[in-house]
């Protein structure tokens, strides 16, 4: 049976803990493959406004260059409007039948989980993994939902300091690939 993982997030942009994750889950789970799905719209997050969807395609893509067992998957945004967690796992369901999914999700959300959309479906379709955040306590998964926590490697970055830092003129070579740094300076993003 193949081991697939979803990772979904706005990637806005992506940096080295998503692509740290990235790595973990692939070893920890034994994952086949690992698909980055950039949403389109969070429903948790109505008012933000994030980066254009090809700037952040564009970053990914930079990013996960030569990496043979990862992939874009930009179903989301193609779909439009707010993406939900369970259309884009039905979709994995039905292209991959005989396949385990995992879903990566941040460790402040396991407590949300009951509220995201059809919360039954999605307990039953796909196992949860919590990302680890360095001092962040580890919380239970509440009923019906299963999953685990990688050991990983955590790394105390988010894209808003990434966002901050080049609106602040501050470098952020160490954070992203250097490919997605360049592109963000070329295109002068997040300024």
């Amino acid at each position: 049976m193949d081991r697939i993982g979803i990772f979904g997030g706005s990637f806005d942009p992506v940096h080295l803990g998503h692509l740290l994750v990235a790595q973990a889950a692939r070893e920890e789970l034994d994952l086949a493959r690992l698909f980055f799905v950039p949403a389109a719209q969070s429903p948790f997050k109505p008012d933000a406004r994030p980066t254009p969807a090809p700037e952040r395609l564009r970053l990914l893509r930079l990013a996960l260059a030569g990496e043979t067992w990862s992939e874009v998957d930009d179903q989301e945004i193609r779909r439009g409007g707010v993406s939900y967690t369970i259309d884009t796992v039905r979709d994995y369901a039905r292209r991959f039948p005989a396949a385990q999914l995992f879903y990566l999700i941040g460790a402040d959300h396991p407590p949300q989980l009951p509220e995201w959309r059809e919360a039954d479906e999605l307990a039953r379709m796909a196992e949860f993994v919590v990302l680890p955040r360095p001092g962040q306590a580890d919380v239970p998964f509440p009923a019906p939902f299963r999953g685990r926590r990688l050991a990983g490697f955590p790394l105390g970055v988010s894209s808003s300091q990434v966002r901050a830092r080049v609106k602040a003129g501050l470098p952020i070579g160490r954070l992203v690939p250097e490919p997605v740094a360049e592109a963000i300076r070329n295109n002068r993003l997040y300024l």
